[in-house]
């Protein structure tokens, strides 16, 4: 997968100055610092570009983990543009193709599988390998790189060729879930020596990104070194354990993981346990946040959402050390499992209930702005994602025994207000397949608005010589004070201005 030659992604992130003005309207205090009224999450992540969950890339296919499978279900067309099967601009672009996809009841008619050692629980594309965590049959790492190639008879391979040339299996007791720093190519290695800190004044990567992280139940945390799968060179793809961590047995029971810069969010049967991962290889627990029947995480900027087994909760992360649950936030859900944020709304697989949309604009008070359940179809949810193709925003859906849906979130027709920051979805089903057996996890997308990390680790190149994102010191400042308590603003100031 292409990589600059820095090693970081080549989603690029241009420096410039914007070379507008205006003289009626401009940027606010809230723009760019913590709100008095707390209502800027979401734009804050935006600010600071750790990217908002809501414009990733998920392309061609969308990726499904099933109970013994996992899955490409093709979900675009592949001419320009490369329009969603099913949707607003499909209807315009391609109206004989979107006849035939409402002739044919919405269903995708173009798929393709390969059978797992165990549940898929988490899997994860990035370039052309699909991480896989698969029970007790560990984690697998897919070759995926002919996917789209007609002339292949098994387009998903556990090896191009013989093991004894490729080996990329971590066998474990009971791997729940995998997750890498970050789903944009990176390439490390790439990142070294005088000709990238002195000529090209590059930023080191950190060294987490090395690593695929995987939870096992029994084992708890595995980190393994992936290097090897974006360096070109097709002899050298085994994969081994770098690291394997369970201190004192604090994440027994672990079956998922966030990445947050150097800091992993794991649900694990103490709650949700939080480990600094500064120095990849010596792991150590910064907060535990007790829990009953913890199941995921997602992180937004200051706040981690964690799904119980009573609903949906907001932790405040802040400081990860000073975590704190927050009292005032929580939404009742009787079988709440993984989350998506996109900017301000939270997006919940909710078992029985449906896709449950929470309006989290305020991570301290949310609320659920709708329960979408598609007339009752819509009730086996186990997953979701959300990305943006061209100019509307959908959720792939991973429905259980209903295999996956597809929702439209916004189009012209249906939401106006469509290009705003965070318009107010109107979800509609408009294609669906069933897959082989239930569905339960899907792929992220590229994230293509993330140039830097929660701990201030640059992922994206920058256009201009010596450019860069805020490092953690510079992100802080934007809202901690020296004392690291939070500071904020507000737009316009209840008391008169300070003479000087």
């Amino acid at each position: 997968a292409p990589t600059a030659a820095s090693g970081f992604s080549s989603q690029a992130f241009a420096p410039h100055y914007p070379h507008t003005e205006r003289k009626t309207e401009t940027k606010t205090c809230a723009d760019c610092h913590v709100s008095a009224d707390n209502d800027n999450n979401a734009i804050m992540g935006q600010l600071l570009l750790h990217g908002t969950g809501y414009i990733g890339l998920l392309g061609y296919n969308a990726w499904v983990g099933e109970e013994k499978h996992i899955e490409a279900v093709q979900v675009t067309e592949w001419e320009e543009p490369q329009a969603v099967i099913g949707s607003y601009l499909h209807r315009y672009a391609y109206p004989d193709w979107y006849a035939t996809h409402l002739k044919a009841g919405r269903k995708l008619q173009e798929a393709h599988d390969h059978a797992t050692a165990g549940r898929a629980s988490c899997v994860q594309l990035r370039g052309e390998y699909l991480y896989v965590a698969e029970g007790p049959g560990g984690m697998r790492v897919y070759d995926v790189a002919s996917i789209a190639n007609k002339g292949v008879s098994q387009r998903i391979v556990s090896a191009p060729f013989s093991a004894l040339g490729h080996n990329t299996h971590i066998p474990s007791a009971n791997a729940t879930c995998v997750v890498l720093p970050t789903t944009q190519p990176v390439a490390p290695q790439k990142n070294q020596g005088d000709k990238m800190r002195i000529t090209n004044q590059e930023q080191a990567f950190h060294p987490i990104y090395n690593y695929a992280l995987i939870t096992d139940a029994q084992e708890g945390l595995i980190l393994v070194d992936v290097n090897t799968l974006q360096d070109g060179d097709p002899r050298n793809n085994f994969l081994q354990r770098a690291l394997t961590w369970n201190a004192g047995g604090i994440l027994k029971g672990a079956r998922h993981i966030t990445l947050g810069g150097s800091y992993a969010y794991i649900t694990a049967a103490v709650g949700v346990v939080i480990v600094n991962l500064t120095a990849p290889l010596k792991p150590v627990v910064a907060a535990v946040i007790p829990l009953t029947g913890a199941r995921s995480t997602a992180l937004q900027f200051r706040y981690l959402a964690v799904t119980d087994d009573s609903g949906l909760r907001m932790i405040n992360v802040t400081i990860p050390e000073r975590a704190s649950l927050v009292a005032s936030a929580f939404i009742a859900l009787a079988d709440a499992d993984r989350i998506h944020l996109a900017r301000t709304f939270a997006y919940v697989a909710a078992g029985k209930e449906g896709l449950v949309i929470v309006d989290i604009e305020k991570p301290e008070q949310p609320h659920v702005y709708m329960k979408f359940t598609a007339d009752g179809t819509l009730n086996d949810v186990r997953d979701v994602t959300v990305a943006s193709t061209n100019a509307s925003a959908f959720a792939y859906v991973a429905d259980g025994r209903n295999g996956l849906k597809v929702i439209q979130l916004t189009a012209p027709d249906t939401q106006p207000k469509f290009y705003g920051f965070s318009p107010d979805p109107k979800p509609q089903v408009v294609a669906w397949r069933p897959t082989r057996t239930p569905a339960l996890s899907l792929s992220r997308a590229l994230e293509r608005d993330r140039a830097v990390d929660e701990s201030g680790g640059q992922v994206a190149v920058f256009g201009r010589i010596g450019s860069r994102p805020f490092n953690l010191q510079e992100q802080r400042k934007m809202y901690l004070k020296p004392d690291a308590t939070l500071w904020t603003v507000r737009d316009h100031p209840e008391a008169a201005p300070v003479k000087p």
